[in-house]
């Protein structure tokens, strides 16, 4: 019995590299500035920290879906047929620019007002589930590296850390415990940065209006980006 349960609690700090990995995976596709982020930000400093979490649950749930499709094999249609990846560029690049007109409309709604009221209904989990699932990048995401953590191997990360010896921090890729370490880390995201932008809108009087105006310029900016490159 203790010869078991000593076996169990090795096989479990064997995989805590893993499980860690797949974390920094989650934070690392999650945390960088972009359209997703401000889409998040907005909600979050307009409406509140449910508001900003369900906009960030739209862009995980469009995650899970691509996460399914490159299990499947199906995602790679995209960047195979003639087209499709230059439609999705265009399409996104609108969607872009018309939720950056949305919110500039927020930000002068809530200029002046009190921002202890609720300006409107949120929309986050619809705005960012479409950007996400129009957006050329997160499918390359699950095309390259999602293929790489969905392929059964190992990555040896001591091994390319001088003075460490070998196999002494080892992630093992396509392992559910890396799956789950990796939707972990994008939970954590969609969870701690509403917070933040929360607390710190709580702090700093009139930030609500500033975070809608920056996230209108991230999504401006990032549109007209998308439709140059499908033109």
């Amino acid at each position: 019995m203790l010869h078991s349960l000593g076996l169990l609690q090795l096989g479990a700090l064997s995989l805590a590299p893993t499980a860690l990995g797949g974390v920094l995976f989650g934070l690392a596709l999650a945390a960088p500035p972009g359209p997703m982020n401000a889409v998040i930000a907005e909600e979050s400093a307009l409406r509140g920290w449910r508001a900003g979490f369900f906009a960030g649950l739209g862009a995980m749930t469009a995650d899970a879906c691509f996460f399914v499709l490159a299990l499947l094999g199906v995602a790679t249609i995209i960047t195979e047929t003639p087209g499709v990846e230059r439609v999705m560029v265009g399409a996104g690049g609108l969607l872009m620019l018309w939720f950056a007109y949305g919110a500039v409309q927020d930000a002068h709604t809530v200029a002046g007002a009190d921002l202890s009221t609720t300006p409107g209904e949120s929309r986050g989990f619809r705005k960012a589930f479409v950007l996400a699932l129009t957006n050329p990048y997160q499918v390359a995401f699950w095309l390259t590296v999602g293929v790489g953590l969905l392929e059964p191997g190992v990555i040896d990360v001591a091994s390319y850390v001088p003075a460490v010896g070998a196999d002494a921090v080892v992630v093992q890729t396509g392992h559910p415990v890396l799956l789950a370490g990796f939707f972990g880390g994008i939970g954590l995201w969609i969870t701690g940065f509403p917070a933040a932008i929360v607390a710190a809108r709580t702090r700093i009087e009139r930030l609500a209006p500033l975070i809608a105006w920056i996230s209108a310029a991230v999504l401006a900016g990032t549109g007209v980006l998308f439709l140059l490159r499908a033109l």
